[in-house]
């Protein structure tokens, strides 16, 4: 592996789970809980996700940090539910994370890519949200062996 690999592994410390949210339907209200449950393969129970066996979109994980940023941008305070991410972690940045995994107790997961937004974000957050949401909108991943997640609960970013 590469230096510049091996670098982007090197945390000063662990990340942690801020939020986490449901979207049990399409375009349907996002169900705030403390603790949720990941399947390999599919992604978050009760998440409409994880109906698509295979999808490298299952589980979407947004920086608090990003939605910091955002929120300057926009001027105005962001609920992670608007943003229809399904983790919220700080600490750790995700941007540089391609093709690694994160772990989180026995969770491990895939990132596979960025998690770019969607025309909705400018209706729900108003005029210049989507601009302000592209280079923020957080990752996509998949569950490579499931488990149960909580808010608090440490992110380690692994090679």
């Amino acid at each position: 592996m590469s230096a510049i690999s091996q670098l982007k592994t090197h945390f000063k410390q662990p990340g942690e789970i801020e939020w986490i949210g449901l979207r049990p339907h399409r375009n349907g209200e996002i169900i705030e809980v403390k603790t949720a449950e990941l399947i390999a393969g599919h992604g978050l129970a009760g998440d409409k996700a994880a109906l698509r066996l295979g999808s490298k979109r299952q589980v979407t994980i947004i920086q608090k940090e990003y939605i910091q940023v955002m929120e300057s941008l926009l001027n105005k305070s962001i609920s992670p539910a608007i943003l229809r991410r399904n983790i919220v972690v700080s600490k750790i940045c995700l941007s540089i994370l391609l093709k690694h995994t994160l772990k989180i107790n026995d969770v491990v997961l895939e990132v596979t890519g960025n998690c770019a937004p969607c025309a909705k974000m400018e209706n729900a957050l108003g005029y210049g949200a989507y601009n302000a949401m592209r280079p923020h909108g957080g990752v996509n991943a998949i569950v490579k062996k499931g488990g149960i997640i909580s808010v608090g609960d440490q992110v380690e970013v692994c090679q």
